[in-house]
């Protein structure tokens, strides 16, 4: 493979240069200013309306300062329903976010994390300890209770991210608790890029930390991301929970080969 002439690898660093120079003041911004209001309003709020559009507000407007230009197609659920979506990033959590109030099933690495570890913390997140079997069972039993009193949960059937190049299995046992709640499930399709060519772009590189991650792409070309909400699988319609994971893994893939 060849390597770029001199000429264009100088133009993609010097974009690269003008494009962190411009998006740092707006992410300083929007972490020293917009933060706080968020915040409190969230706080304000109490988990009503006022809250979730903070939220939404929030995560679409850092996404914005990444040069990320959502698209949503299709529509969201009301009510209590299990979003589930493919797991490219950190950025999967503020794209969902930035379209629809959900809470989120996350490892509990990342409480620490900067900015989306605060956002999140804020946002009806339920935090799973990986490893443990006690936690997950608290885990579960919380989607399940949310789910029945019509509140919104997601989550990464996928069971952690990948190198954005090929969908992984969606494990069955999360979909368990749209069973037990006889909860609506909606599969995402997250779509980054045109045709979805940016999705390793996206995704952590091997050995990438977080960190790492988020400083790369301040740094990349703006681009679309779609959001694509598919259609609702009723999940008395399917064959137990395997049978509902294999449909949603199915409709993200086609939503995505659509894009």
């Amino acid at each position: 493979m060849k390597s770029p002439p001199v000429h264009t690898a100088r133009r993609g660093r010097a974009a690269r240069a003008w494009r962190y120079a411009y998006r740092t003041p707006l992410l300083a911004w929007h972490v020293l200013v917009h933060l706080p209001i968020t915040l409190l309003l969230i706080a304000l709020g109490r988990g009503g309306r006022l809250s979730h559009a903070m939220v939404r507000w929030w995560s679409g407007g850092l996404l914005r300062v990444f040069g990320m230009r959502l698209q949503r197609v299709g529509t969201p659920l009301p009510g209590g329903t299990l979003f589930v979506a493919n797991h490219v990033s950190w950025v999967d959590i503020m794209a969902l976010h930035s379209q629809h109030m959900m809470g989120f099933i996350a490892k509990s690495e990342i409480r620490a994390w900067p900015l989306v570890g605060w956002i999140t913390t804020h946002a009806e997140t339920i935090f799973l300890q990986r490893g443990n079997g006690d936690s997950l069972g608290q885990v579960m039993a919380e989607m399940v209770q949310r789910l029945r009193t019509g509140r919104a949960v997601a989550a990464f059937p996928e069971g952690g991210t990948r190198d954005g190049r090929v969908l992984g299995a969606f494990h069955a046992r999360i979909f368990a608790t749209a069973v037990e709640a006889n909860a609506p499930v909606q599969p995402v399709a997250l779509c980054y890029g045109a045709g979805c060519e940016a999705q390793a772009i996206v995704a952590f590189a091997a050995r990438e930390s977080f960190l790492g991650n988020f400083l790369r792409l301040l740094g990349e070309p703006a681009r679309p991301v779609r959001v694509c909400f598919t259609a609702p699988i009723d999940p008395g319609r399917h064959d137990g929970r395997r049978g509902i994971a294999e449909a949603a893994r199915a409709q993200v893939l086609q939503a995505m080969a659509a894009a």
